[in-house]
């Protein structure tokens, strides 16, 4: 088959968040199964370029659409990780994707709309004929629309997929984005198409892929549960609820070659089932002498994550004081906004505490493969990557259950979980982790086991979404 995904991100050469990582490890298993497959992104200015193989320019004109008037882009291919890249540049007065950032624009879903636009007259243009379009969240959900409402009278034939990473962004905007991309806006302001549920003068994108998209999927089975109610579908779930239908939920995976304990070149000491014990002592020495913390067999608890309300901040503070109430010591490598980080800035200096606001790729291996514990109290959690690679590399996961955590997080099995993201709910948990880890060394041994042993890898996501594709083709 050929499948051409569009999104807004693709690790590594241009990742904000689990997005980019899922296009990128999704597109290489289906590489490997024999399909044919293609990513379409814009080109920012903030690309990791030197991550890109044979770039070149294979169109240097290709004229797209906004309003009256046209404008020139320019198309540019290559090869990311052995993914074939579409890039799109648009020669556009606004300079729509060279600002230095991927989102976080005042006219994003402006600039969006344009690109989705771009991307189909690219497919349209070429006489490209893929047999699924699969985009990705709001910045892409209006491909669906567009598609059904102009280009299947243009004579394109294809099937859309549209996966939902995470219902919290919707890309909301005036019909008038609609208008200059060549539909009648207004007429879209229809509680049936794409009107926001909340504010009745707004269109909804990702409500508008919801509805005209052939198949729609979400990121874990717990997630496509969550979604098609109040509080998880973010004012959607009854639109999710009358298309639940063509939904499905797929557990994400992750990219075993890149997250491998066995062959990590950031680990002090690498390991696998058998020697994982030993590793993670010798790992959390080489933690303990980075961030200059006492050297001492304690519980070593850790934190890798966005610090986005998401997350749960305020109850990642908790865990590092009890943490550290309890005798153990705690390493957070977060990322996030000046004010996301100020409470943690904030948090009193302790011999037993290091905090890192810089993300840094080694550094992350090493927590990892290093601390005994992994918290994740989200307050939502559409899959999550972290605790999948926590447990892969023996790392006891403390986590809360909701989304794709509790499709892979089970108490006592292979972590702790609590059910309601409150500090009670952290305390029991923790506590409780503490307790075996100090009085049940075997039982802890099984729990890191029983973690490593599992089957993370792409392959049984990427055959699901092959079987998806089939149908619709």
């Amino acid at each position: 088959m050929y499948i051409v995904h569009v999104g807004s991100e693709l690790a590594p050469i241009a990742k904000v968040g689990g997005l980019g990582d899922v296009l990128h490890g999704l597109s290489k298993e289906l590489i490997k199964l024999g399909h044919k497959i293609q990513v379409i992104l814009p080109k920012y200015d903030c690309i990791y370029f030197d991550k890109i193989e044979n770039l070149r320019v294979e169109e240097e004109e290709l004229w797209s659409y906004e309003g009256p008037y046209k404008y020139n882009n320019t198309i540019w291919s290559g090869k990311a990780d052995g993914i074939e890249i579409i890039l799109i540049e648009p020669h556009h007065p606004a300079v729509y994707f060279s600002r230095g950032s991927i989102y976080g624009e005042a006219d994003d879903t402006t600039r969006f709309a344009y690109f989705s636009r771009t991307a189909l007259e690219y497919l349209f243009k070429t006489k490209k004929q893929p047999d699924v379009v699969h985009v990705h969240d709001w910045p892409t959900a209006l491909i669906p629309v567009l598609y059904k409402e102009i280009y299947v009278s243009l004579g394109m034939k294809m099937k859309s997929v549209l996966t939902l990473h995470n219902m919290e962004h919707q890309g909301k905007c005036p019909p008038a984005i609609l208008t200059k991309l060549g539909l009648r806006g207004d007429q879209f302001l229809d509680d049936e198409k794409m009107q926001d549920p909340l504010n009745p003068k707004l269109i909804n994108l990702l409500k508008g892929g919801i509805e005209y998209a052939d198949k729609l999927t979400t990121v874990s089975p717990n997630y496509e549960k969550e979604i098609i109610n109040p509080i998880g579908g973010f004012h959607l779930d009854k639109i999710l609820f009358k298309n639940k239908a063509k939904l499905k939920g797929i557990l994400n995976g992750i990219d075993e070659t890149v997250w491998d304990s066995t062959k990590d070149p950031y680990l002090a000491a690498k390991f696998s089932v058998k020697n994982v014990k030993s590793a993670k002592k010798e790992n959390k020495r080489q933690l303990q002498t980075h961030f200059k913390l006492k050297q001492v067999n304690v519980p070593m608890v850790a934190s890798v994550t966005r610090l986005a309300s998401q997350k749960a901040p305020d109850l990642i503070i908790h865990a590092i004081k009890r943490t550290l109430e309890a005798g153990g010591q705690f390493i957070l490598l977060g990322s996030g906004s000046a004010e996301e980080q100020e409470p943690f800035l904030k948090l009193e200096p302790h011999p037993n505490l290091a905090i890192n606001l810089n993300y840094n790729e080694a550094l992350a291996h090493l927590i990892f493969g290093g601390a005994d514990m992994f918290v994740i109290p989200s307050l939502f959690e559409p899959c999550g990557l972290t605790q999948m690679i926590a447990l892969h590399y023996g790392t006891v996961p403390i986590a809360r259950k909701t989304g794709g955590l509790a499709d892979t997080v089970f108490d006592e099995k292979n972590g702790f979980t609590f059910d309601f993201p409150d500090t009670q709910g952290v305390d029991w948990a923790l506590s409780r982790a503490f307790d075996c880890y100090h009085n049940n060394p075997q039982k802890w041994l099984e729990l890191m086991q029983h973690g490593m042993a599992t089957d993370f890898s792409w392959k049984k996501p990427a055959a699901e979404y092959v079987e998806i594709y089939k149908q619709l083709i």
